[in-house]
């Protein structure tokens, strides 16, 4: 695996390391050959080149196995430059159109939520349209009159290889749980093979009419896929008080932006939440969904779980189920230790958690 690493800004080299490794011990316990290379693309380049990301790096992360990114950020740098000129250029030239969220509930990690039911879905948001794409503009800006709009902005190509993608991993993870035998409210209540499209129908008509057709058009080939549709107001009371009736969720790129915050609150907040971004047929990257976190730079203290199950993610995706599922169990167990130590008051570094999750990785 020839792997780039982007450590990022703020504390992002921290979780990085250890996410690395992680990487490292579990790809020597399987025998994986391993090459990494860093890029130093983040804020603290800019101020001091003003270089963002150029077309040689597009190109030379394009011919990787994958990228792993810590987090983009920098507080000296104005609004939306970073964004912008990094992450959605990464986004946008590798076609990294899908973003992929698995949402989990840990027994050891405490959630805001009163129930301890278990819950295990993804959220699938589309990452190349919308209104991310900055199609829109302002006029008369600094009078009275100003105007400003920002459109979203969708193609049936664009939603319909997300909504592909979607029902695939639904009929993927089906396979655990078998469809035949159940009722249709028992599938609705929980069970694998199902996709719930999150969106706003009633009120953006038009791009929803699109999202409902493709959903209805990719659904003749996926006869054995339940279908289900929620609005995105109701998306955010559903996942507090049942996200156990969720398996697969599918939604434009805003919309996925803000509850895929809601659910790692739910599943016990931006330090054990993973994401990819995914070009099935090209180079995917791999990232903790938590930023920067400037506070705590430098202090040992930040939780690099997000980051390591970034990893997990990672292998999973190349194929490497065998180290991706011991990864997965040594995340597991180091979580446990984790909630032990809380409990005892003895607290934990940042370093000392990436030490437990290797020290679970069997040799």
């Amino acid at each position: 695996m020839n792997i780039a690493v982007i450590e990022g800004d703020g504390t992002g080299p921290e979780v990085i390391k250890e996410a690395v490794k992680c990487l490292d011990a579990v790809c020597q316990r399987f025998k994986i050959p391993l090459n990494l290379e860093y890029f130093p693309i983040n804020g603290t380049r800019y101020l001091s080149t003003g270089e963002l990301l150029s077309d040689q790096e597009i190109q030379t992360l394009r011919n990787k196995t994958a990228i792993l990114l810590g987090a983009i950020g920098h507080p000296d740098c104005p609004p939306g430059v970073l964004e912008r000129g990094i992450l959605l250029k990464l986004r946008f030239s590798l076609d990294l159109y899908i973003n992929l969220r698995p949402v989990r509930r840990y027994a050891s990690v405490s959630t805001p939520l009163k129930s301890n039911d278990p819950f295990d879905y993804l959220v699938i948001r589309e990452n190349s349209g919308g209104l991310y794409t900055g199609v829109g503009g302002r006029s008369m800006v600094n009078t009275p009159h100003e105007v400003a709009m920002e459109s979203m902005v969708y193609t049936h190509a664009q939603v319909d290889r997300c909504v592909r993608f979607a029902f695939d991993m639904a009929q993927q993870r089906s396979q655990d749980t078998p469809w035949k035998g159940l009722t249709e409210i028992e599938r609705q209540q929980g069970y694998r093979g199902k996709v719930t499209l999150c969106g706003k129908s009633n009120v953006l008509t038009h791009v929803y009419a699109l999202w409902n057709r493709v959903m209805d058009e990719v659904k003749l080939d996926y006869p054995h896929i339940i279908t289900d549709y929620v609005h995105v107001d109701a998306m955010c009371i559903y996942m507090i008080e049942c996200p156990h009736r969720f398996d697969v969720i599918v939604t434009e790129n805003m919309f996925g932006d803000i509850i895929t915050d809601l659910a790692a609150v739910t599943q016990g907040g931006m330090g054990v939440a993973s994401s990819a971004n995914i070009n099935p047929n090209g180079v995917s990257m791999f990232e903790p969904i938590g930023g920067t976190a400037p506070d705590w730079t430098g202090k040992n203290q930040i939780n690099p779980m997000a980051a390591i199950g970034a990893v997990q993610l990672m292998l999973s995706h190349l194929g490497h189920v065998d180290a991706a599922t011991t990864l997965e169990v040594a995340k597991q167990h180091a979580l446990s230790q984790m909630s032990s130590m809380l409990a005892g008051q003895m607290g934990y570094t940042t370093t000392g958690v990436g030490d437990l999750v290797v020290n679970a990785i069997p040799i």
